[in-house]
């Protein structure tokens, strides 16, 4: 609602000795005409705005995926195959078929384009299909699965395919840009204000790809006499980590140079902790790395899986399936600043959107929260219906129990 301040009128001001002439007398009428014009101007002028809340079809088998304010539902069409639709504000933009009988796996837009990328219809194969995201005009498609990393749109080749790649693909027309062969593992950074590929083979060097360029950055064998036991490996932060054995081996990811190790037992993965490493256990509990040294910091033994680094605090959550697993931790000593019990996180399609989360209130209703980290009761957003709710930066989107989605325009 916009307010106006409109100042005060006075009508204290001493009479005049002799009446005024009648033109005097229209001055208030003329004030409060102007006043109008200038409220119906502003009004004019604010964009209008759409409902706060709408329902999109969806129906079994269906999936909605959130970009910005545009909402994608992929789901069967009449026929035996599928369509994928797009809405703005509850408004249909387009409606274009998507091949294949599986579900959409991934949906998201990159430089014009939105990006569907799953199975083709078997369990092995899989299909990128890329539509123009203003008219949804079927714009390019290839076998395998397109994945981007950071503003690099790459593409893995088809599981049946006899010779293994990795692709560099332009998002506007599908072009290859490099490709390069691959077998063993795959990793990928980009955090690092640079993107990275790493491919693993099972014996033999290590190699390091700009993933811009396809150029070779480093490539070395970490172990010419392969230690025992099973090993894996995966990006953080810059770094290259190699976890087996009860230890992780850190390595600087542009040259391969060794950089620390430390000893850590029965650690699934690690992943970042705001500006620390958390090395995370299997059943439940973490430990905080330096990520310079590899120096312990601090260590929990029931909060894991990162979600969120805001400040010195962590939002973190247990591996319990279902509600009632977050906490708020601080981040340079892992104290414990609150439980927030009972919530689950909304996940998030995209960054920089709220974090959102969600309570069971029963009758199909759910509380809404933001998890600001202050260590607080969580501030309320409202109540919504429906269940399995994701998050954009600007939307919530909600399934209800008939298969429809509800959608909600965040504040």
């Amino acid at each position: 609602m916009t307010v106006i301040d409109l100042g005060e009128l006075r009508h204290d001001a001493p009479p005049p000795a002799a009446p005024r002439p009648p033109r005097s007398v229209g001055r208030p009428a003329r004030t409060l005409a102007l006043l109008l014009l200038a409220l119906l101007t502003l009004t004019a002028a604010a964009p209008p705005r759409g409902p706060a809340e709408w329902t999109l079809p969806g129906g079994l088998g269906s999936a909605v995926f959130v970009s910005g304010d545009v909402v994608y539902v992929v789901r069967p069409n009449r026929g035996d195959g599928r369509e994928i639709v797009a809405y703005r504000e509850g408004r249909e933009l387009w409606r274009s078929p998507l091949p294949g009988i599986g579900t959409a796996v991934s949906v998201w837009e990159q430089d014009g384009r939105v990006m569907v990328a799953g199975p083709a219809g078997n369990d092995e194969d899989w299909e990128t299909v890329t539509y123009d995201a203003a008219t949804g005009a079927d714009v390019w498609r290839r076998r395998g699965v397109a994945f981007a990393v950071g503003r690099v749109l790459l593409s893995q080749s088809a599981a049946s395919d006899p010779r293994p790649s990795i692709t560099r693909v332009d998002p506007a027309d599908g072009r290859t840009m490099w490709t390069l062969p691959s077998t063993g593992m795959l990793g990928f950074d980009y955090g690092s204000g640079t993107e990275r590929m790493l491919l693993w083979p099972a014996t033999g060097q290590v190699v390091v790809v700009d993933a811009r360029t396809g150029a070779r950055v480093a490539a070395r064998d970490l172990h010419p006499v392969r230690p025992p036991g099973p090993r894996h490996v995966m990006t953080v932060a810059g770094l290259l980590l190699e976890i087996g054995g009860g230890l992780i081996e850190a390595y600087d990811l542009d040259t391969l140079r060794p950089r620390w190790t430390v000893e850590q037992k029965l650690v699934d993965y690690v992943d970042r902790c705001g500006a620390l490493l958390c090395a995370v256990r299997p059943g439940a509990g973490m430990t905080a790395l330096d990520p310079a040294t590899g120096a312990v910091r601090w260590s929990v033994d029931r909060w894991a899986r990162v979600v969120a680094a805001r400040d010195d605090r962590l939002l973190v959550g247990d591996t319990a399936i279902g509600a009632g697993g977050l906490a708020v931790l601080g981040q340079a000593d892992g104290r414990l600043i609150a439980e927030l019990g009972g919530w689950t996180l909304a996940p998030q399609h995209g960054s920089g959107g709220p974090l959102l989360a969600t309570r069971l209130l029963g009758g199909g209703r759910q509380l809404l929260a933001e998890m600001d980290l202050s260590g607080g009761p969580p501030p309320i957003r409202g109540v919504i219906t429906g269940t399995d709710c994701t998050t954009g930066v600007t939307l919530l989107v909600c399934r209800r129990p008939a298969g429809d989605y509800v959608v909600r325009r965040l504040p």
